[in-house]
């Protein structure tokens, strides 16, 4: 049971990145980046299959060098989902990669040399219909940007996206995403209020370099769920030193947890007391990683007592209710006869769950045996 959020999304243009739209009201795309050698093309390739596999939408690759371009070549044509390229400063291997396939090319047009350059850049994707993502980052932030302002401000970190925003404008492109991170969540929110203002293109949300998995994760979900309840954003990249499989799951449950977008389950579960009637911290745990490769977006709850889980069992599409030996079993919202055995709760429930979805799959009603 998912119901529709009460965000008002910004209103932006439309963009593809591939086949994925991207803006103007189209579901908020996750992504993430690849952390291997590029020139490694079969562990790049694995890594990449790995992340889509867990629901990423679009996948960034560092195209560093000319030797990466070929690899690249070869990345391309053996994956599905479509591929970002990240180039800084050279305007041929922007060149190269679009001849090659590229989605989008992740480039900051005032960074790669003279205005031929740039417009010969510009004319490769606009003749093959790629995307630009102007990508500023509040620990590269130009020189004189850096005099002026003291330190990365909102308003320095606006003014440098707004420099390569107005370069692509003037060259009459208007297929660009634009993203304005920084590390600080302060300075990375102020920061987006500020250019959701002043372009109508869409806006690649991320807070940079967050940091491990547990405290990125904490500071990408304040700051991207700051920003998203605002309506403001249209992709996004949780960043963490971690596996990036982690960064999809841990962006939909970001989008999940506020209504926004749904893949998977979502699970809720009691964080369990003395009342608990089974071990739910343990069977969570299991759930998670048995369920793992569920993608049908469904709530299931997990209460340890009779206290609060009823009244959770109501509102979820499976729920449990935790008694003494056997606990209540309640689908879309009603009681079964059928209980679940304290003792055999991972392996019933996780049945249940497959017997559901096979269910849904199948556009079958549900056998619902109300109680008495």
């Amino acid at each position: 049971m998912f119901s529709e959020s009460p965000i008002k999304r910004r209103k932006s243009t439309r963009i593809y990145v591939g086949d994925v739209p991207i803006g103007d009201g189209a579901p908020i795309a996750v992504q993430s980046m690849t952390n291997t050698d590029t020139m490694d093309i079969d562990a790049t390739v694995k890594q990449i299959q790995d992340i889509a596999q867990a629901g990423a939408d679009i996948v960034r690759v560092s195209v560093p060098t000319m030797a990466a371009a070929e690899a690249f070549k070869s990345i391309k044509e053996q994956v599905d989902v479509p591929l970002v390229t990240d180039i800084h400063f050279d305007y041929r291997i922007a060149l190269k990669v679009a001849e090659y396939g590229a989605d989008c090319l992740r480039i900051n047009p005032g960074n790669i040399g003279s205005e031929d350059r740039i417009r010969a850049v510009v004319d490769a994707a606009g003749a093959r219909n790629i995307p630009i993502r102007i990508g500023v980052n509040g620990g590269s932030l130009e020189r004189d940007l850096q005099e002026k302002y003291g330190e990365p401000t909102p308003e320095a970190l606006l003014e440098s996206a707004m420099r390569h925003v107005e370069i692509l404008q003037r060259l009459n492109f208007d297929q660009f995403k634009v993203s304005v991170k920084a590390s600080d969540v302060f300075l990375a929110v102020g920061a987006y209020r500020l250019l959701a203002k002043e372009i109508d293109q869409p806006l690649h949300l991320g807070i940079t370099e967050a940091g491990g998995f547990r405290s990125g994760s904490v500071k990408s979900a304040v700051g991207l769920g700051m920003l998203l309840a605002e309506g403001i954003g249209d992709t996004l990249r949780v960043s963490l030193a971690a596996d990036p499989v982690q960064e999809i799951k841990v962006g939909f449950d970001i989008l999940k947890s506020l209504r926004i977008r749904s893949r998977g389950i979502n699970f809720i579960a009691c964080p369990s007391c003395s009342r608990q009637e089974f071990d739910v911290v343990s069977t969570m745990n299991q759930l998670e990683e048995r369920l793992e490769d569920v993608i049908t977006p469904m709530t299931v709850s997990v209460i340890g007592c009779v206290v609060n889980g009823p009244g959770e069992a109501l509102v979820s599409d499976i729920g449990l209710a935790g008694a003494n030996r056997r606990s209540g079993l309640y689908i879309n919202g009603e009681r079964q006869k059928t209980r679940v055995d304290n003792d055999k709760i991972v392996d019933q429930l996780e049945q249940h769950v497959r017997d559901y979805l096979a269910k849904q799959e199948q556009q079958q009603p549900i056998d619902i045996k109300l109680v008495d």
